[in-house]
């Protein structure tokens, strides 16, 4: 058989071998795609709402969310762009504590109401998490659909 016979089944073979090199590369980049579950997490001097909101968000949220909502295998981070203020405006943080939310953007399970968290503390909860999203430079981006 020559080459001109082979080059199909060498093509095919080609874009196989580029197709799971893709598959492998995204699997192990330490980037932080919807899916991955923990991301490092910049801490800045924070304002003393934040602080409350810390101590508040250690309590409430980060059995779930991780140590300065950085995830884990329960919960996404919500240091990600995906919780940008333009896409998810501080409502969307209340509304989730209040009545839950749907599973969304990541792999995990529904997140239930979380009705021991007060108002107050879902102030300063918010605050935190927005002080660490900007330290991170996570910031306001208008959301397209």
């Amino acid at each position: 058989m020559n080459l001109r016979d082979r080059l199909p089944k060498i093509l095919v073979i080609t874009v196989l071998v580029a197709g799971v090199a893709v598959i492998a590369w995204d699997i192990t980049s330490t980037s932080s795609p919807p899916g991955s579950a923990h991301i490092v997490v910049k801490v800045p001097q924070l304002s003393s709402l934040a602080k409350r909101g810390e101590k508040d968000f250690n309590t409430n949220c980060a059995v779930c969310h991780g140590k300065n909502a950085s995830g884990t295998d329960k919960g996404p981070p919500l240091v990600h762009d995906i919780y940008n203020p333009g896409h998810h405006a501080d409502m969307a943080f209340t509304l989730a504590v209040r009545r839950g939310t749907r599973r969304h953007h990541w792999p995990y399970g529904d997140m239930p109401p979380q009705p021991q968290v007060t108002k107050s503390q879902l102030k300063a909860i918010v605050k935190y998490v927005r002080e660490l999203q900007k330290a991170n430079g996570i910031v306001y981006r208008e959301h397209h659909m």
